[in-house]
C-alpha cells in the first residue's frame, strides 16, 4: 500500500513539475540597464536577466535611449516572472520576461525596440513581430538603415556598456 501511495505521489509531482518552467522565479523590477537588459530583486538579491532571443540598440546607437524606456514603461518597479534560458558569456539570467501577462521580450520586438537575435532563436513569433514593425516603420525601423547591435558592436569595440566589465568587453 505505502508503494503504491509513494508512486502515485511522485507520478503526480512529476506531471506537476512537466508543466512548470525548470528555472522560473518571480520578483520586482528595480532596474532597467537598457533596452534588453534588467534587473529584477529575488529573494533578497538583484538578478540581472538578459531578454532572451532579442537585441536592442546599444548605448551611442540611435533609439537606445527609447529602448530602454520602453522596457522600464513596461517593467520598471512591477514584478515579472521570469523563465530562464541559460547565462551569458557576462553571467547574466537568459529569460524571457513576462509582466501582467505580457511578454516583454516580445513587446521591445513589436514597438520596435529590438531586432530578434537571429543567432540565438528563430521563435516564428519574434520574426513576425519583427517583420510587422519593419513594415509599419514602428520604432528604430523609422531608421532609412537601422544597424543591428551585433553589427554596431563590432565597429565600436572600445565603447564601454553599462554593467559590463571592460575585461568582457575587450573579449
Amino acid at each position: 500500500m505505502r508503494a503504491a501511495v509513494a508512486a502515485i505521489v511522485a507520478a503526480f509531482a512529476a506531471a506537476v513539475c512537466a508543466t512548470i518552467p525548470a528555472y522560473a522565479f518571480t520578483g520586482r523590477v528595480v532596474g532597467i540597464a537598457d533596452g534588453d537588459t534588467l534587473t529584477v530583486m529575488h529573494e533578497q538579491r538583484p538578478v540581472r536577466v538578459r531578454l532572451f532571443g532579442i537585441d536592442a540598440p546599444e548605448h551611442g546607437q540611435p533609439f537606445a535611449s527609447r529602448a530602454r524606456e520602453s522596457l522600464s514603461e513596461l517593467a520598471h518597479g512591477r514584478d515579472a516572472d521570469v523563465d530562464e534560458r541559460g547565462r551569458d558569456t557576462y553571467g547574466r539570467v537568459l529569460g524571457r520576461v513576462r509582466v501582467a501577462g505580457v511578454d516583454v521580450n516580445a513587446e521591445q520586438v513589436r514597438r520596435g525596440y529590438a531586432w530578434v537575435f537571429r543567432r540565438y532563436t528563430r521563435d516564428p513569433v519574434l520574426l513576425a513581430l519583427e517583420d510587422d514593425a519593419r513594415a509599419a516603420r514602428r520604432g528604430l525601423w523609422r531608421d532609412a538603415a537601422p544597424v543591428a547591435p551585433w553589427t554596431w558592436r563590432v565597429d565600436h569595440p572600445n565603447i564601454a556598456r553599462p554593467g559590463v566589465p571592460d575585461a568582457a568587453i575587450a573579449q
